[in-house]
């Protein structure tokens, strides 16, 4: 297996660091470099990678645990609830509910989310531009899919109002204490002995146009997009996802089937293939990262896939991924 991982990223020009899941058994195999001009390699235990957009679904499931704790109480709330509720400024929010923010049929649509405005924003101050760029641009009508890193922005605001504490302390103790992650952080906790890698393209040759995530970019996406981990640390969260750890099979089969979806999408990835599938792919503006997974819901088979050079579009590198599914386990895993 180690060798064809290595052989398809090869063929491919691409870099990175994957985890393989085979009959429950996961595997790291990594390929190239994480930081070429400081020759870390990828898969290193100094480096940790940016999660892009499959941080969404940890965001969502806190709120689905947020919910359990609160339903029997006078601050119970579900899916169906207005986010007028925690946001009476925000336009349109008497007639967007939660579920819709978790599953991008709010309507918002606002703009550069990712380009980086050089500002290290705290949390509060994340949350206030998400409101006051979503309010500068008139909403569609509720319940068209619209995917916008503003709604899980939004709901990191949600989960301190709900909770009483920061998104990072909520992270903290509901996903990363709880499955006992040592190579987890949001950004601006990623410790100096760890570093982030530096991402590629290939450009006739490897390690072209060096761009990495600056802690600007990352504090613009609270909740959205500044989680970085490993793959296997990955693999831990998709795990946690449905064993009881951070969600039970029930609370899942909630995040994943709200009714406000449009689409296959819910709560933060896509299931396809009557369920058996779920997948999440993820990258930054400014940035040539690939991260994308796709397993068997049952967490028995399936690849995550960290790339750092990219050669191609998502379609490409999804193909990339959907090669090495295929020698895991024929017959089972969609090309996108």
């Amino acid at each position: 297996m180690r060798s064809y991982v290595r052989n398809v990223l090869a063929q491919n020009n691409s870099r990175g660091s994957t985890v393989i899941i085979k009959n429950g058994k996961p595997q790291q195999i990594s390929y190239g470099w994480a930081w070429y001009g400081k020759r870390i390699g990828n898969g290193n235990d100094s480096v940790v990678y940016p999660t892009a957009s499959l941080q969404k679904v940890v965001t969502a499931a806190m709120v689905v645990q947020l919910m359990n704790e609160k339903w029997h109480t006078s601050e119970r709330f579900s899916q169906n609830t207005k986010i007028s509720r925690w946001y009476p400024e925000l336009k349109n929010a008497n007639n967007i509910t939660l579920g819709q923010l978790i599953n991008h049929t709010s309507g918002i649509n606002a703009v550069n989310t990712e380009a980086d405005r050089g500002i290290n924003y705290s949390e509060d101050d994340a949350v206030k531009w998400a409101i006051d760029n979503a309010n500068a641009i008139d909403p569609s009508t509720p319940g068209t899919y619209f995917y916008n890193n503003t709604n899980y922005i939004l709901l990191a605001g949600i989960i301190k109002k709900i909770s009483g504490q920061s998104y990072e302390t909520n992270f903290n103790n509901r996903i990363v204490n709880k499955l006992g992650l040592a190579n987890t952080y949001l950004y601006q906790n990623i410790p100096s002995w760890k570093t982030d890698p530096i991402s590629y393209t290939w450009n006739i040759k490897n390690y072209q146009d060096p761009e990495y995530i600056t802690k600007t970019q990352a504090s613009q996406l609270v909740g959205a997009a500044n989680m970085f981990t490993t793959p296997m640390d990955y693999y831990k969260i998709q795990v946690g996802l449905s064993n009881g750890v951070i969600l039970n099979k029930s609370d899942f089969h909630y995040l994943t089937h709200l009714k406000s979806r449009a689409n296959n999408y819910s709560g933060g990835i896509y299931l396809d293939n009557n369920d058996t599938i779920k997948s999440a792919y993820g990258n930054l503006g400014g940035t040539h990262f690939g991260i994308w997974f796709q397993m068997t819901t049952d967490n028995r088979n399936g690849l995550i896939m960290f790339l750092n050079q990219t050669a191609g579009d998502e379609n490409a590198q999804k193909q990339v991924g959907y090669q090495i599914l295929n020698h895991i386990k024929p017959y089972t895993f969609i090309a996108g």
